[in-house]
């Protein structure tokens, strides 16, 4: 289990150029108050000085320091290599330490000296709490024996985070700097706030030591003295060199436990970024090619969309070729079911119409110019919803090139100039097509009214609807001969004025005379016929104009899409131009890549354990 410390450094050394957010490694964490006596617990570990000292915060950065125990014949001096910038790396090898992996961060301070910021209290808290939040962390919390432990900043930060107290080590320093007739003897059996890792005494080199060089192995010399005379109890469970053994235990223990859960996460990450990776594609080396194929790409795309074959089908909205078949079927259709054969038609109207048609002349039948004009004033108002129709279709035509721009391809994503010209191209192709769109929808409105065919095979014949409206009126002539009195006697009561003749301009008919019997056979009549007849257009039109967008629309883009996009942008002095890759893209590339490629080295180092070696 002794391999496992290393195979942590290794992994912290591959994610160390990445910036690895996302991978949790388990690491010691130390924390504590400034002139809390952190930096002697860590000079003590390492064996030697190496830390820089000062008045105010001297540790501005984190400090990964690794420890690596090398044999004494291996060891030839003692080195530390700093790499990174941050946070700074230091790792150091000899035989007089325990392999071990820390990570230092500045002490907490409450208020700015100097040159620091005024917030200079929440940066450092920040970084600790950044640094302490792993839960695959040990927090090491540093606080000493001359400050009330109720008041420690540093616990106060590791309840924070771990408020069970699994995963906190507590050192106490400074012991030999308590007042006279007292001790942390119930600090130190955990009386007072228990921790659950345990509770660890030291004694720091003072001052005096530092000014005298004292040197730390004899520091730890003295240390052990110091316990033995003062807490004889527990001198073998105190001390730097207990700390030492302790902390390298804990973590060893630790990472068996996270070990399974990172080489899984490892595993995850690595199958994640080879996707981002493949998505992004390879640098450009044949211009013609790259392009050829992304305009295929984007054509066939554009068409499978259309055709409902695409592979991202969007589930939260009708989208593409389902989208015109609802305009169709669902919005054109049901708009001209709406539409009222006789909408916008009295009576007063068809009448009018009537004797307008006659001239100075009674009328012995119904007059077919008449028919004609009432039916083809109805038959224009088809033209409108058609029209709606036509740009409807242009509309989804146009949401569909959005859309593959979306899904489509990545490659195109890569090129910004090439997708913003591909886009032109079709939106040009179908501003281009939409008026001869329009044209051929109007000429469907406008053949219809050019030849009224009152032989249609669908057409009922006037003589047959004549002589249904007679024989509907004979077998109501005698319920209403009771009534003709009566009507009779309201049309002799009528002022003068409504009985003459109308001038220009005026309603052939007045409002309150009831219709002859006669005319009210003509207004039937004619109405039938009109409304029959609509019928009759309204169906070919609602057949015919989908077909006409299809072909001179919808058909003719997915037909020629390839080729005008090929003929417009495949051209030598456009294709450099065209596919210059963004900046962004290319940095993407170059940050999944590397962090790919230190997935992979993890992963190799991790498979490198065998699980003997986890217990």
């Amino acid at each position: 289990m002794e391999t496992l410390i290393p195979v942590i450094n290794r992994l912290q050394e591959v994610f160390l150029t990445v910036g690895a957010d996302s991978i949790q490694l388990p690491q010691i964490v130390v924390v504590g108050s400034q002139s809390s006596g952190k930096s002697s617990v860590l000079e003590s570990l390492v064996g030697r000085d190496f830390l820089p000292r000062g008045s105010g915060i001297v540790t501005r950065r984190p400090l990964v320091l690794q420890l690596v125990h090398v044999p004494p014949l291996q060891y030839l001096n003692f080195r530390i290599c700093g790499i990174g910038n941050d946070p700074i790396y230091l790792k150091i090898f000899s035989p007089n330490v325990l392999s071990l992996t820390l990570v230092d961060l500045p002490g907490i301070t409450k208020v700015p000296v100097g040159d620091q910021p005024e917030d200079i209290e929440i940066q450092v808290q920040e970084m600790i709490l950044s640094f302490i939040s792993n839960p695959n962390s040990i927090i090491l919390s540093v606080s000493p024996a001359t400050s009330d432990l109720a008041t420690s900043d540093a616990l106060k930060l590791a309840r924070e985070v771990d408020p069970d107290g699994r995963r906190t080590l507590l050192v106490v320093t400074k012991l030999d700097l308590m007042d006279a007739g007292t001790d942390a003897l119930e600090v130190l059996l955990g009386r007072v706030i228990p921790v659950r890792l345990g509770i660890i005494g030291v004694v720091n080199r003072s001052q005096h030591d530092l000014n005298t060089r004292k040197s730390v192995p004899d520091a730890a010399k003295d240390e052990q003295a110091f316990l033995q005379r003062h807490y004889p109890s527990l001198a073998s469970r105190c001390g730097s060199r207990y700390l030492a053994r302790t902390l390298s235990r804990l973590l060893m223990h630790h990472i068996r436990d996270c070990l399974p859960e990172l080489k899984t996460r490892v595993t995850v990450l690595t199958a994640q970024y080879q996707a981002r990776l493949n998505s992004y594609g390879q640098p450009v080396e044949d211009p013609s090619a790259m392009l050829l194929q992304i305009v295929t790409k984007f054509a066939s795309d554009y068409c499978n969309t259309i055709e409902g074959t695409a592979r991202h089908i969007q589930t939260s909205e009708l989208c593409g070729g389902a989208r015109i078949c609802y305009i169709f079927h669902e919005t054109f259709g049901r708009t001209l079911q709406s539409i009222d054969p006789l909408g916008g038609l009295t009576e007063l109207d068809v009448l009018t119409a009537i004797r307008n048609a006659t001239g100075p002349r009674p009328a012995l039948f119904v007059p077919e110019v008449s028919f004609e004009l009432l039916v083809k004033k109805q038959i224009k108002r088809l033209e409108e919803p058609s029209m709606r129709c036509v740009e409807l279709v242009h509309e989804e035509l146009q949401r569909i090139i959005q859309h593959c721009s979306s899904y489509s391809t990545q490659e195109l994503l890569r090129f910004p100039k090439l997708h913003d010209s591909i886009v032109e191209v079709v939106t040009s192709l179908l501003r281009k097509r939409l008026p001869i769109t329009n044209e051929m929808v109007h000429y469907l409105v406008a053949i219809e009214l050019a030849y009224i065919n009152t032989k249609h095979p669908d057409f009922t014949d006037a003589a047959q609807v004549s002589a249904s409206v007679n024989s509907q009126q004979v077998s109501s002539s005698l319920s209403s001969l009771s009534r003709v009195a009566s009507s009779a006697c309201v049309c002799l009561q009528q002022p003068f004025q409504s009985r003459q003749s109308p001038g220009h301009g005026e309603r052939a008919v007045p409002i309150s005379r009831r219709l002859s019997a006669r005319e009210q056979r003509d207004c039937e009549v004619i109405q039938r016929l009109i409304k029959c007849y609509f019928l009759i257009v309204r169906k070919s039109i609602q057949d015919s104009v989908p077909k006409t967008v299809m072909h001179f629309l919808v058909n003719y883009v997915k037909e020629h899409l390839q080729s005008e996009l090929v003929g417009q942008l495949y051209k030598q002095p456009l294709l450099q131009e065209l596919l210059i890759e963004s900046q962004e893209t290319a940095q993407q590339r170059n940050e999944v890549a590397q962090m790919l490629e230190a997935l992979q080295k993890a992963n190799n180092i991790i498979s490198e354990i065998r699980e003997t070696h986890l217990w």
